[in-house]
């Protein structure tokens, strides 16, 4: 088995999309990016938007040439969307490719935004319901939570049983110790899931609590543990998943480590970014127009983009 993370927050955007090839099956999972539209009142560096452009590409290619889509749930940053906003990948762009492909979908527990976006989707794609469904090496948990077990948002996860068993536990935050326990009860060999978002200020004690003591479940009873998601969005964050490393002494990393790339923590870094190469007033109503490209924002000094 072969897996590809192709964005999420580590390697510079919002999203959890990774591509994995097993045996004849190529499968392509939460296939959307984002950017947040708004951190510390500050739009996207354009830095930060060459590089979305870049991810968007290999997700476009990857669509092309999978055999299976997968849609944990309908959030903006995992999606392909109709009246996409500038850093998120439009349906457009892949609408008309690889029509053969097959689409694994939620199909329960929809939020109103959600409902509005599946049924918007299904006019152009054709998608299968994934809950608790199998086929072959692939198969769906049922919802679980997404974050909070209090609110209403719910995700499925993925898991690809090959030479060795990989889930993909789309942000389910390790705030719900009944997902973990479905993790931990398919007997992965390697776990792609969203940290806790230790950002918010809304997050509380106990909640912290909550994902550090599942964080310590998975990473003891996983080879390889990827934390990501929301929890790279803060650079103290990533020292907590640093912390977790040395508690457990098993492999515990984020996306870009697992890829060999060094840290793009671009979410936490944007007034940096700005500090580093100001914006031009305006800058961002003219890309949204297709009046000016991200060229000159290509590169940045390192040191003002990596995470610790």
């Amino acid at each position: 088995m072969d897996i590809k993370i192709l964005g999420t927050e580590s390697l510079g955007v919002r999203g959890m999309c990774c591509f994995v090839g097993a045996g004849d099956r190529r499968i392509l999972i939460d296939p959307g990016i984002a950017l947040g539209y708004t951190r510390h009142r500050l739009l996207p560096h354009p830095f930060q938007v060459a590089l979305d452009e870049v991810i968007q590409d290999r997700i476009v290619e990857a669509w092309s040439r999978a055999t299976d889509i997968v849609i944990s749930h309908f959030h903006g940053d995992h999606i392909p969307l109709i009246n996409a906003n500038p850093y998120q990948l439009s349906i457009e762009r892949v609408m008309s490719l690889n029509r053969g492909v097959r689409v694994w979908a939620k199909s329960r527990d929809l939020s109103p935004v959600e409902q509005k976006r599946r049924d918007a989707l299904s006019a152009v794609l054709d998608m299968i319901p994934a809950e608790e469904r199998g086929d072959g090496i692939v198969s769906f948990s049922g919802s679980v939570h997404h974050g909070d077990v209090s609110g209403p948002d719910m995700v499925v996860m993925t898991r690809i049983a090959e030479d060795f068993v990989f889930v993909h536990a789309s942000d389910i935050q390790l705030l719900d110790d009944g997902a973990v326990s479905q993790i931990l009860s398919w007997r992965p060999d390697v776990v792609f899931a969203s940290g806790p978002p230790l950002y918010l200020r809304r997050l509380s004690d106990g909640q912290v609590r909550t994902a550090w003591h599942n964080a310590l479940r998975l990473s003891r009873g996983v080879e390889t543990l990827i934390l990501d998601h929301h929890l790279m969005r803060d650079e103290d964050s990533a020292r907590w998943l640093d912390r977790l490393l040395l508690k457990t002494g098993n492999r515990v990393i984020c996306g870009a480590d697992f890829m060999g790339q060094p840290r793009m923590l671009l979410e936490a870094r944007r007034r940096y970014l700005y500090e580093q190469m100001p914006v031009p007033e305006g800058w961002h109503d003219a890309y949204a127009g297709g009046r000016i490209g991200t060229d000159g924002y290509k590169t940045m000094p390192q040191d003002s983009v990596q995470g610790s």
